[in-house]
């Protein structure tokens, strides 16, 4: 069985294209999508065990904070 996660991220005006096409290179992002609301991009990540999803959503923050210096 895979387990699954969803990363909910805000971004700064202009950069969600960017991000975006990082995140989508990530090994086991399943989908990321740009979407209006709260939120600028959903990830959808998928894994065979607990610890690759945990890699997953970890590779996706560090590009978040790559792309805003922090």
């Amino acid at each position: 069985m895979e387990v699954q996660a969803y990363v909910l991220i805000q971004t700064e005006v202009g950069k969600a294209a960017t991000a975006l096409q990082s995140i989508r290179a990530i090994s086991g992002v399943v989908v990321a999508e740009g979407v209006t609301g709260p939120y600028d991009i959903i990830v959808t990540a998928q894994a065979r065990t607990l610890d690759e999803l945990g890699q997953a959503v970890v590779s996706v923050q560090v590009i978040i904070m790559s792309i805003f210096g922090l």
